[in-house]
């Protein structure tokens, strides 16, 4: 294929322990689905000259373009807490990476491209299913402004993935900023493997932190970036009622970024203790948990890293204790200020973590609807009247009312219009998520009846959250009662 593509690639000039050759499989009948077009625009890709067939081709690796160097990538992990020394990308095929418009490198990737050397018996198939959930919930996350992986095309095979039931297959073309992973370091600390894991590391810090390289201290600083990112990318997953579901240290990526969107949900009626994932039996990645479960990784990384942060192995755990032990404190700080800014505070003071945390409560007792609640609350700012429409959603008003007086007494505390209020509340309130029912119903439509005009709706809809239309209206509910989604599955 001509060069449609401006590969850059940096990935495989690292040693071979790192990755395999390896290429994507050829699948019999392909049809693309979906094209993010102006994702291929910030990327720089020429794509103007290529009908749907040739696009299909392009993102499933039936035709590789010039420039390509596909390769499955090694890494170990902890899954649920037990360690595989030797994971890898068992039906993921890096296809290069690319310098995109803004001057970042990205990763292309593609999901289900086939068996690879990692496969372990897996097929190396990504179900219809899972990749329909990944393409919403990822390019809604990036309009929500939370760090994550994208979406580029979808296109089905095909083949049939033989899971719980046959299901269709599809490829998931995904672009990162790179899909290095705690459990990457792990599989080189796992091999004793000192001098791959210096490598490992100078190279994320000349991808992804590159004023670390001038510190004295490099290693330390890099595990403390890493330890920021992630910080702050839990506290948004959480202000958003998201809950990722299986977040194992191979799926979690050092650059800061959502990776693998498997059995991940955004809650409805909110619960700490909300879960969704069909695998996470006992609710180890269940909502209130993650900030625990980001520092546990954390400390497997720092474990994996203790080589690079001093020759001494006492000095080197007394200096991942030191960075680690900021992470609780620093999550709390941004939990606080992102939560009393979902309610209208703009200045949190003393009281204001506890006023929250009550509503939270009472949220939970009387089984109300995260999303909605949040987005109401911004009506109910502008227009006091509007505050029946929150009280609506308690089993018990007066739960409510007496959550109400305290709330709108603090408001009183801060001189801010009611209107530039509701403003700054709608603009980290959304009003549409990627509801569970909703997506599948996108799932059933396509995978029963080759149906993607849901899915297409949905894609249109997602990219603009916080706008409240009457064309949407319907997206913004919660479930009925048989509608509701319990469980979600990853399709491996």
């Amino acid at each position: 294929m001509a060069t449609v593509i401006s590969f850059n690639n940096s990935y495989g000039r690292l040693p071979e322990a790192f990755f395999r050759r390896t290429r994507p499989v050829a699948f019999p009948e392909l049809r693309l689905r979906a094209l993010n077009r102006s994702l291929a625009e910030s990327l720089g890709l020429d794509l103007a000259a290529l009908d749907d067939s040739a696009l299909a081709a392009l993102f499933a690796g039936a035709e590789l373009p010039a420039g390509a160097d596909p390769l499955a990538l090694a890494y170990s992990g902890h899954q649920f807490g037990n360690f595989v020394p030797t994971l890898g990308d068992g039906r993921a095929v890096l296809l290069g990476e690319v310098i995109d418009r803004d001057g970042e490198r990205r990763d292309i990737q593609l999901k289900g491209a086939g068996r690879t050397p990692f496969s372990r018996g897996g097929d190396g198939l990504c179900p219809l299913g899972p990749g329909i959930r990944e393409y919403l919930v990822s390019e809604a996350m990036h309009a929500l402004g939370v760090p994550t992986t994208r979406a580029l095309a979808l296109v089905s095979t095909g083949e049939t993935a033989i899971r719980e039931t046959p299901k269709p297959a599809c490829v998931l073309t995904r672009i990162a900023a790179s899909h290095v992973r705690v459990g990457t370091f792990q599989y080189f600390a796992a091999r004793g493997d000192t001098d791959n894991l210096r490598r490992l590391a100078d190279y994320v810090i000349d991808r992804h932190y590159p004023a670390v390289a001038e510190s004295a201290a490099p290693y330390p600083d890099l595990l403390a970036a890493i330890r920021r990112r992630q910080a702050a990318l839990i506290t948004d997953w959480m202000r958003f009622g998201f809950i990722h579901g299986v977040m194992n240290t191979d799926n979690m990526a050092v650059s800061g970024e959502t990776l693998d969107y498997g059995p991940c949900a955004f809650m409805d009626a909110f619960r700490a203790d909300a879960r969704f994932s069909f695998i996470d039996q006992h609710g180890r990645y269940a909502y209130a948990n993650q900030p625990a479960l980001a520092l546990w990784n954390l400390t497997r990384l720092a474990e994996a890293m203790l080589p690079l942060l001093d020759a001494d192995q006492d000095r080197a755990i007394a200096v991942a204790q030191d960075v680690l032990g900021e992470f609780m404190p620093h999550f709390e700080s941004r939990w606080r200020a992102a939560m009393c800014e979902k309610v209208g505070i703009q200045k949190p003071g003393d009281g204001d973590a506890a006023l929250v945390q009550a509503l939270l409560e009472l949220m939970q007792q009387n089984s109300v609807d995260f999303t909605l609640l949040f987005r109401r609350l911004c009506n109910a700012v502008d227009d006091p009247a509007a505050g029946e429409n929150v009280r609506a959603l308690f089993d018990n008003p007066g739960a409510w009312d007496a959550w109400e007086s305290q709330w709108r007494q603090r408001l009183e505390a801060e001189a801010v219009p009611a209107p530039e209020r509701a403003a700054r509340m709608r603009a980290v309130n959304p009003a549409v998520i990627p509801r569970n029912h909703w997506i599948e119903k996108a799932i059933r439509a396509a995978e029963d009846d080759d149906d993607f005009s849901l899915f297409n709706r949905l894609r249109g809809a997602l990219v603009q959250p916080f706008d409240e239309t009457a064309e949407n209206a319907d997206l913004m509910l919660p479930p009925a009662p048989e509608e509701r989604v319990t469980q979600t599955f990853c399709g491996t």
